[in-house]
């Protein structure tokens, strides 16, 4: 891509995810290819794969970059305007990039970034004080809306089983969400995640919805 003054600007990783998420939201994700990207750019397709291996971690990287824009967790207030803040700007992230929430809903593992996110919103319940037990019957309830939609947000069937290593590197990076995997004792035909009891998360998102 050249300037008005003929020179070309440099081709980096953070340009590449920011032309495919202005181009996801003007013509839709289904659009979007390498080379429709490339044409975008200015570029042939092979220098995109200089920044990202391949479109799976171009749509990572895109995922990454609208979660980036969700506000950090606000530590000026209780839990609950934190957290009630934190969804409504998640939201309005996603609203944005009207794309987003399908496509996270499809991808097999969450991307770190995402992961940070789930992490420091428990985090924020952990900190007002819920129990790690509580705090995960909440994390059902909120189900998708921690980011802004509705949807279910444990979809065990899309969700394989990282290997070890990569298990122990979640486990140093992001504490608060292996306490909340490790703190429950689950029965193994649930469909909210693996082992979890539908009945009772059911049973605990409808009174937490009427109480409020």
């Amino acid at each position: 891509m050249r300037t008005s003054g003929g020179t070309r600007t440099p081709l980096n990783t953070a340009r590449v995810l920011e032309a495919a998420v202005a181009f996801a939201d003007a013509s839709g994700i289904e659009a979007l290819s390498m080379r429709v990207l490339a044409d975008r750019l200015g570029v042939v397709p092979m220098a995109l794969y200089r920044h990202v291996a391949n479109k799976d971690q171009l749509i990572d990287g895109m995922i990454d970059l609208v979660i980036s824009e969700v506000d950090p967790p606000r530590t000026d207030c209780d839990w609950r305007t934190a957290v009630r803040t934190r969804i409504l700007s998640a939201r309005q992230a996603l609203l944005r990039h009207r794309w987003a929430s399908r496509v996270m809903e499809s991808r097999s593992f969450p991307t770190e970034t995402v992961l940070a996110y789930m992490n420091s919103t428990i985090g924020m319940f952990l900190a007002g004080g819920f129990s790690v037990d509580l705090t995960h019957h909440c994390m059902h309830a909120l189900g998708s809306r921690m980011y802004g939609f509705t949807q279910e947000l444990y979809v065990a069937s899309q969700t394989p089983s990282p290997k070890a290593a990569q298990t122990q590197a979640i486990a140093m990076r992001f504490p608060h969400l292996v306490s909340i995997a490790q703190s429950a004792m689950h029965e193994h035909d649930s469909t909210v995640a693996p082992g979890c009891d539908d009945q009772f998360e059911f049973e605990f998102a409808l009174d937490l919805i009427l109480d409020g």
